[in-house]
């Protein structure tokens, strides 16, 4: 999901670059805006369309999942790089957020489906590798990682959107 949402902004951006009056799938409102979105430093903090990292970036993590699948045992240096990679990329997506709440205070529904898709990339990563010995870590720490990893989702999937509801309630009653 996290691939297929980069990619539609792409298109979008493309699109706006191509006619600038261009209407995005996702200008539902005036809070809830890819378009208006789009149009901020933000959308391009280094140089190019922050969604042309997430189109590199989710590729690589499908082509691992698809490499494991197949019968492939990655090296510790592979899981330790994507646990880099995947790493940086939350705390990228963490920037966004607040970006999104706190500075622009516009939503981008594609941005929020890569939210939704970095949450469990970034807790469920981190947990194999931390079962696999990758991230070296007391038992008690792994044992409670590995089965508190699906609670740990859904906590930050409720904090998240308790995040949004709480900074967008005046849009959300009218008020």
């Amino acid at each position: 999901m996290g691939w297929v949402a980069s990619a539609v902004l792409v298109l979008e951006r493309l699109a706006l670059y191509k006619d600038p009056g261009h209407v995005t799938s996702c200008d539902v409102n005036p809070w809830v805006s890819c378009g208006r979105v789009m149009g901020t430093w933000q959308s391009e903090l280094f140089g190019f369309p922050n969604p042309l990292i997430g189109i590199v970036a989710f590729a690589v993590v499908l082509a691992t999942a698809m490499a494991v699948l197949s019968g492939a045992a990655p090296g510790r240096w592979y899981w330790a790089g994507l646990q880099a990679g995947v790493t940086l990329g939350t705390v990228f997506v963490i920037w966004l957020w607040s970006q999104a709440l706190f500075e622009i205070y516009i939503l981008c529904l594609y941005c929020m489906v890569v939210w939704a898709a970095m949450i469990p990339l970034f807790i469920l990563l981190t947990v194999r590798n931390l079962v696999h010995g990758v991230i070296p870590a007391p038992r008690a720490v792994v044992r409670f990682a590995a089965d508190w990893a699906g609670t740990l989702v859904a906590i930050a999937y409720v904090a998240v959107a308790g995040s949004v509801f709480l900074r967008f309630f005046p849009a959300f009653t009218g008020g």
